[in-house]
């Protein structure tokens, strides 16, 4: 039956062509990955495509990348682009058995393709970018060429050895395979081995980097900041669970001893500092509330740690700096870090006497990794992405009107201020507490204001006051609980907080971008 005879005839090339191409694609990844190593393992082909990526995706998107997949947003990202690729490998492998130039071709367009992408990166060094993505691409085809040779050639004698006679090589075949992913394997362990030989001296210099004591220290936390109910957010975040957005693939890992920091722009003094510089420095110690843009109304994107930084508005009025208010020829400060990302902070805000300052400490340690080592910036009161520079390395003095850093080119809101939001931790939605006496508990927040009054909500009743914890500062979250007497049923629980200024939450609902989330946190739980 002819149908079925090229139905089968189909398969049985595509049996062949897949495994030739996913084999090419891992043959140009792992070679991809040692040249990396060799050059800048920032360079890697699925670094930089993924970074290209996710500086083309619109805002709208990303909100819902994070906010459906949390933290988890660039390893989906990662296997999103692997994913695409085995797919695409597939196709030009089962190309190649009938046209075996136009198979390598593809592979090769890919590498141009990789190669683009690391040379368009804000942190690209040069053309030497580019190798890793070339050298993979020239192997990945080069191997694809070979297995499809290999495939569509017939075997020295037709039916022997266990080869079939259907104008392929079945065991030259699997002995050219077992080559290439042996050597592919090998190259890629190396690759994996030169990476970390590069992080080496920076996780060194971490482990050994010893912090001085604050010549200002965070006044002590007072009795009662944390309230004994179970379910509600600790008064401090620690390290491994403060929240991390940022758009890095790859964390930067920064070598502590060559780190510099630049300090240049209008009406400014060029500086440059090194780590030991900033070190020598009076340090000030502070408990600072952190918060996303990227954090739903009730979300999880908030954090609060005790920080340890040289104070900014010192290094800057240093420098020549001067606020607008006082005829400062700039009005944004432009920070820039080393994987390139740049964020706009306002000059006055900076320098208007609050605890701005380039962190080097997160309760008690060296700031970890994920969360900027060895310098970040911060700035109470401000979204980060208008104030939280990890891996910062230059300050630019600019204006507004000169320059838009790379959230506002993507439809962000260039001024920040944090919103007022409360939010419940317990009980959970859809919980299902007994009848009686229910503690109502969560977190509130207004960096800069502070909170002065929470309140509850039950379904369509009154509004009723919560019990506030202990404050610790105006730019520090603070804690609330409601003893709440639960009836049977299906209810809905509202809270509200109103900041130090008297101004009430909104209730008036709105989505992240492009300015913070607003509305008021509600969960429903059923009674039995």
């Amino acid at each position: 039956m002819p149908g079925v005879s090229s139905f089968r005839s189909t398969l049985f090339r595509a049996s062949r062509g897949a495994p030739a191409g996913l084999l090419a694609g891992f043959t140009a990844l792992a070679v991809a990955e040692l040249v990396a190593g060799l050059v800048r393992p920032a360079a890697g082909p699925v670094t930089v495509v993924g970074g290209a990526v996710i500086d083309r995706t619109p805002a709208a998107v990303k909100d819902f990348a994070i906010r459906t997949f949390g933290e988890n947003d660039k390893t989906v990202l990662q296997l999103g682009i692997l994913v695409i690729l085995g797919l695409i490998a597939v196709a030009l492998g089962v190309l190649a058995l009938s046209f075996r130039r136009a198979g390598a071709a593809g592979v090769a367009l890919f590498g141009i393709v990789g190669a683009a992408a690391a040379l368009s990166r804000p942190d690209s060094t040069g053309v030497s970018d580019a190798l890793p993505s070339i050298a993979g691409a020239v192997m990945g085809a080069l191997a694809l060429y070979v297995l499809a040779a290999k495939a569509t050639s017939s075997p020295a004698r037709a039916g022997a050895d266990g080869d079939d006679d259907a104008g392929w090589n079945r065991r030259g075949f699997l002995a050219a395979a077992g080559v290439i992913a042996a050597s592919a394997t090998v190259a890629g362990a190396l690759g994996r081995f030169f990476t970390a030989r590069h992080s080496r001296a920076a996780v060194a210099s971490r482990e050994t980097l010893i912090l001085p004591e604050p010549a200002s220290p965070a006044p002590a936390v007072p009795a009662g900041v944390q309230l004994k109910v179970p379910g509600i957010t600790s008064f401090t975040t620690p390290n491994r669970d403060f929240y991390r957005v940022d758009t890095a693939l790859t964390v930067p890992k920064v070598d502590a001893g060559t780190w510099r920091l630049r300090i240049h722009g209008r009406g400014v003094t060029r500086r440059t500092y090194t780590l030991e510089q900033l070190l020598a420095r009076p340090l000030i110690e502070r408990d600072i509330t952190l918060t996303c843009v990227s954090n739903e109304v009730g979300g999880p994107y908030i954090g609060n740690a005790r920080w340890l930084g040289v104070p900014l508005a010192d290094l800057l009025q240093e420098a020549g700096v001067r606020p607008p208010s006082k005829g400062g020829r700039a009005d944004q400060l432009v920070a820039r870090s080393v994987d390139g990302m740049t964020l706009g902070s306002p000059v006055e805000d900076v320098m208007d006497g609050r605890d701005a300052m380039l962190a080097v400490g997160m309760n008690g340690e060296p700031l970890p990794f994920d969360h900027g080592f060895p310098v970040r910036m911060l700035v109470p009161g401000l979204y980060g992405y208008v104030s939280a520079c990890k891996w910062i390395e230059d300050i630019e003095l600019t204006t507004f009107d000169a320059y838009d850093p790379y959230w506002v080119k993507r439809k962000w809101a260039r001024r920040a201020p944090i919103k007022t939001q409360a939010r419940i931790d317990t009980p959970k939605p859809f919980a299902r507490p007994a009848a009686g006496t229910v503690t109502v508990a969560g977190v509130a927040w207004a960096q800069r204001r502070g909170i002065t009054r929470v309140q509850i909500r039950v379904d369509d009743g009154p509004w009723q006051d919560a019990d506030l914890a202990a404050r610790a500062g105006v730019d520090t979250w603070r804690q609330w609980s409601y003893r709440w007497a639960a009836t049977p049923g299906g209810h809905n629980i509202t809270v509200r907080a109103t900041d130090g200024t008297g101004r009430v939450q909104t209730e008036q609902r709105t989505r992240t971008v492009p300015d913070g989330a607003s509305g008021r946190h509600s969960v429903f739980v059923t009674v039995p």
